[in-house]
């Protein structure tokens, strides 16, 4: 298996929106292409159960 020790970036398209998804040792980010803003979920936050309200938490103050 390969560690993972820096960032990884990928583009995906959701519903004819382009996004990047970059996954690095702390954790992963989903943006709009483009855009520096986003939603970011650490590995601890995600094992723990908290991924889903912190989700919510920046859906709420509109930082999708």
């Amino acid at each position: 298996m390969t560690k993972l020790d820096r960032p990884l970036k990928r583009e995906l398209n959701v519903d004819r929106d382009a996004y990047v998804v970059t996954i690095d040792p702390a954790g992963f980010k989903l943006t709009k292409k483009g855009r520096r803003k986003g939603i970011e979920i650490s590995w601890a936050d995600l094992l723990n159960g908290e991924a889903a309200m912190a989700a919510a938490l920046n859906a709420s103050l509109g930082r999708v």
